[in-house]
């Protein structure tokens, strides 16, 4: 039946009415129900309560709170971060500010060529409050890699590992090409290994460019043909760059079976064509190995004649450079470098490198044209490319070895205008060439810049110093420079035996003891039956061979006193800290009420003494 509208909206307030009486009685049924499931016992209530906590605290509730949150805020992490796991490498967003500023500062003493200021910068910076970034101190050693200073480079490495710095992948970049340039292949392999194990990031392309060079300039091709494979497994696109440092092992290896084996598996994986003209020397060279002259040629026309599809850069240019140069076709070389130059235009278009005018240089040499040679060295400037210590090295080099001594020491005089350093090879060059002038003073004073200038010579270069200084007689000098080197590089026994010899044929006995001297203090060499018989022999023909016993007797009485004296300060140590732990645990056990009463009255000003132990003797019992 029909309803009147007063009726109705009586009818709805009686339903709104018992709608909110039942919502107020519902949450009451649950309660009741849970208070009859009560524990056994009030523990098993309270391990439950704690239970929950527990779980709570692990896994939150999801609640209307967290919905309401603002997006711009990002959720907490629901779990503590593993304090084991490497830690990420800052963005370059963390480059601003104070850092920026820092950055720059250390840049500007790098390009002011004051790396030790940069590297000293960098590791005060560390704990101050401006800590630079990871890019910060990538650059400083970017700058000690182009520097070769090797050393500096692991030392400020290693640094910055300890102070919790994290490396990012040019970091592993510079120090795989560190320990590579440092002929040690497989401390750079195991740094590989730790980097792929335990980095929060994968390799770059450059890292896999850099091991595949570095692994064939020290002769390990076989195993730079397995890193290519893993290469591709990890998913990499075929690198026609890395395949030309693959070629160029195998060319330096006399195959070219395994040059054109690389060429045909590069060229079926991008399809059949190869537009990368990086690779294209090495073929070259392959086809010079085997004869096929013709074939050499052609592949040059294809490769940069005017209807070659071939994308040419300036490593490419020298490649097939070299090819030319070392293969009888200097003019065609001629050619092509000058249109390389011709068309050299950086940034856009950078046609020629240091690389370019290094090929250049040997191709003039090795047509014996050494002043061109030197001619094209000087003139890298004009095209924006600036020498090595390579570069010097190289033309040095070559000098040295077709009698130019007086030019190689004009070009090392050069270095220093340059802002090049010479390195130990330098020397070692230099002074090889004076003695074959028979100039013995003057390789006895580049070693000696040599060692002054912070350089570490390696006991080969020593020995032939001395052997020299000894053919020439000089022993006064061969021995100054034992005596000079003996704490800065690892002798063996040979270097001591050479030594006694030479000074034993002079007649300097008293001398060739002292060096016996030196040797036992020497922990690193043993005084062997062998090395003792030949020291007794050389004492001997002048019948001072009791000299040699009494000298051991007394170096062992001295190390035997050494050791008691050790052993003696040790026990001592211990004592004194025993006594001082027993003496803490006695004052916090039974207390020192005398001790501090003393100790309270001295503390005393002179005019408080009278009163103070008045005070102390009344408080006594």
């Amino acid at each position: 039946m029909a309803l009147s509208k007063p009726a109705f909206f009586t009818h709805l307030k009686t339903l709104s009415r018992s709608r909110h009486l039942l919502r107020r009685q519902s949450p009451v049924l649950p309660i009741v129900t849970l208070r009859f499931l009560s524990f056994a016992s009030p523990e098993e209530a309270a391990a439950e309560r704690r239970r929950r906590k527990r779980r709570l605290r692990i896994e939150p509730p999801l609640s209307s709170s967290s919905a309401a949150r603002p997006q711009s805020q990002p959720p907490r992490p629901q779990s503590p971060q593993n304090p084991n796991a490497p830690k990420l490498p800052e963005h370059i967003s963390a480059l601003s500010g104070n850092r920026l500023n820092l950055h720059n500062r250390i840049l500007t003493l790098i390009r002011e060529n004051d790396l030790e200021e940069a590297a000293l910068f960098t590791r005060h910076s560390i704990y101050s409050n401006c800590r630079p970034t990871i890019f910060t101190v990538n650059a400083v050693l970017n700058a000690q890699l182009r520097q070769s200073k090797y050393a500096d480079l692991l030392s400020l490495h290693r640094f910055i590992t300890q102070a919790g710095v994290a490396p990012n992948i040019m970091t592993h970049n510079l120090i795989l090409q560190t320990y590579l340039d440092c002929r040690k292949p497989d401390t750079a392999m195991e740094h590989y290994k730790q980097l792929i194990n335990d980095a929060p990031f994968n390799p770059s392309p450059t890292t896999y460019r850099i091991l595949i060079k570095g692994l064939v300039d020290n002769n390990k091709l076989e195993r730079a043909m397995e890193l290519k494979e893993e290469m591709t497994v990890k998913g990499f696109v075929p690198d026609p760059l890395i395949y030309h440092y693959l070629m160029v092992g195998c060319v330096r290896s006399s195959d070219p079976d395994g040059v054109f084996k690389l060429f045909e598996e590069l060229k079926e994986k991008l399809g059949g064509t190869v537009e990368d003209g990086v690779v294209y020397g090495s073929l070259m060279k392959g086809y010079f190995m085997k004869g096929m002259e013709e074939e050499a040629m052609r592949c040059y026309e294809e490769t940069v004649g005017e209807n070659s599809v071939v994308k040419m850069s300036a490593i490419a240019y020298n490649s097939v450079l070299d090819a030319l140069c070392r293969n009888g076709k200097f003019g065609e070389a001629l050619m092509l470098f000058d249109r390389m130059t011709k068309e050299h235009s950086p940034p856009r278009r950078p046609a020629v490198n240091l690389g370019s005018f290094n090929v250049m240089v040997d191709g003039y040499c090795i047509e014996g044209r050494f002043k061109h040679a030197i001619e094209v060295f000087e003139k890298m400037g004009d095209y924006r490319c600036s020498p090595d210590t390579l570069s010097f090295n190289n033309l040095i080099e070559q000098l040295c070895n077709n009698g130019m001594l007086a030019e190689a020491e004009k070009l090392y005089g050069t270095m220093g205008d340059k802002g090049v350093n010479p390195d130990e090879f330098t020397y070692a060059l230099l002074m090889d060439s004076c003695f074959k002038e028979n100039r013995a003073d003057d390789a006895a004073g580049y070693f000696k810049k040599m060692v002054e200038s912070g350089l570490r010579p390696n006991i080969a270069v020593y020995n032939r110093l001395v052997d020299e200084l000894v053919k020439l007689g000089k022993i006064d000098d061969a021995k100054s420079f034992f005596d000079l080197m003996v704490k800065k590089l690892k002798m063996d026994a040979s270097s001591y035996q050479f030594i006694m010899k030479a000074l034993s044929e002079s007649g300097k006995l008293d001398e060739l003891l002292n060096a016996v001297d030196t040797l036992l203090d020497d922990d690193g060499i043993e005084f062997s039956e062998e090395l003792q018989e030949f020291v007794r022999g050389e004492l001997r023909k002048e019948d001072r061979e009791e000299d040699l016993a009494k000298l051991v007797e007394e170096k062992e009485r001295l190390k035997a006193e050494a050791k008691a004296k050790e052993a003696e300060a040790a026990e001592a140590q211990k004592r004194s800290a025993k006594a001082a732990v027993a003496s803490l645990l006695s004052s916090k056990l039974f207390g020192n009420k005398e001790g501090e009463k003393e100790s309270a009255v001295n503390e005393m000003q002179p005019g408080q003494e009278d009163s103070g132990k008045a005070e102390f003797a009344e408080a006594s019992p």
